[in-house]
């Protein structure tokens, strides 16, 4: 009872912060993402009575939340009517805790992983709903290409859909990395704070209009609008962190800079534009002809320590290599 899954991270151009329902993990808003290729997490699950508890191990790190990780195999445990414990091994390709998503393609790796070894067939809104639950952004990771995770009040009506394949558009997801440090705030943290910002009604009355804007640009393969959408809400979502209480700085020099440097670009005529999830890192989203000029103009800021070059993906999958 064994299985491997491979998810992409993926990055959340209508971005969800706040939950309606801590437990299950519904968003105060719908959100709209797109997967992305070379930011992955391979996740390992083996159920088997020579497990006497829940063993997890991340390749290259420390930062294990196991409890969180054993409460997730828990749900799939009840599913399945199993008792089983497993061992399960997790691999990265990108840096975690530093803000891009990592929780999303982690989740969804074990979500599928998981519950294939527990041997249950799951459609794909079954798994997005399921992966919600260990993170919400996960449910995106779930579906292929550009994503919605859909707005609702109950758990059924909560999960991601596909909206196009990834060869839909030919639009890239640059992520500069600025910091491999850990964010001193974690994103389930950071939003439980949502409601102490003045300004996150005014956030909530407008996100519907938002995402319904968001597709129709991305069905029109208007960039340029396209990019002014999204810099703006990457920006509107920091300002409902920033005014929390206590705020929420994620933001390092370096990403400043790159986000000065983009605007500075566009002017010349580079026409580039930046988003942000809850860390330093940043992503930059250009038309794929532009991706050599855009690493050589990154090549020259002294804060970026990696690059990642990202094309749309599909979402996760079951695969026959195991990590153990």
């Amino acid at each position: 009872m064994k299985s491997t899954a491979i998810a992409p991270s993926n990055i959340a151009f209508i971005k969800y912060w706040g939950k309606k329902d801590e437990t299950l993990r519904l968003p105060e808003n719908g959100s709209i993402s797109m997967c992305l290729s070379n930011m992955i997490t391979t996740t390992t699950v083996e159920f088997d009575e020579k497990y006497e508890r829940d063993v997890f191990e991340l390749v290259d790190t420390d930062d294990v939340n196991s409890d969180r990780v054993s409460a997730h195999l828990n749900l799939v445990r009840q599913m399945a009517r199993s008792r089983l414990r497993a061992k399960v091994i997790s691999k990265n390709s990108f840096p975690s805790g530093t803000g891009l998503s990592s929780s999303a393609s982690g989740f969804a790796a074990l979500t599928v992983a998981a519950a294939t070894a527990a041997g249950l067939l799951l459609s794909e809104k079954d798994l997005s709903i399921l992966a919600r639950q260990g993170s919400g952004s996960s449910c995106r990771s779930i579906p292929d290409g550009f994503v919605e995770w859909l707005d609702a009040d109950t758990s059924d009506d909560s999960y991601a859909t596909s909206l196009f394949s990834p060869d839909y558009w030919d639009i890239t997801d640059v992520v500069a990395v600025v910091s491999t440090g850990k964010k001193d705030v974690s994103t389930s943290e950071g939003q439980k704070l949502v409601g102490t910002s003045p300004f996150f009604d005014v956030r909530k009355s407008h996100m519907v209009e938002k995402v319904r804007k968001c597709k129709e640009l991305i069905k029109k393969r208007d960039f340029t609008r396209f990019g002014e959408l999204i810099e703006a809400e990457a920006l509107e979502l920091h300002a409902i962190m920033l005014t929390s209480s206590p705020s929420l700085i994620y933001w390092t020099p370096g990403t400043l800079e790159i986000m000065k440097q983009t605007k500075k670009w566009r002017s010349e005529g580079l026409e580039v534009y930046f988003t942000i999830n809850t860390g330093q890192d940043i992503h930059l989203i250009v038309r794929k002809k532009d991706i050599e000029l855009l690493q050589k103009r990154l090549s020259d800021i002294d804060q970026v320590r990696d690059v990642i070059v990202n094309v749309p993906a599909n979402g996760t999958r079951v695969v026959e290599e195991h990590l153990f």
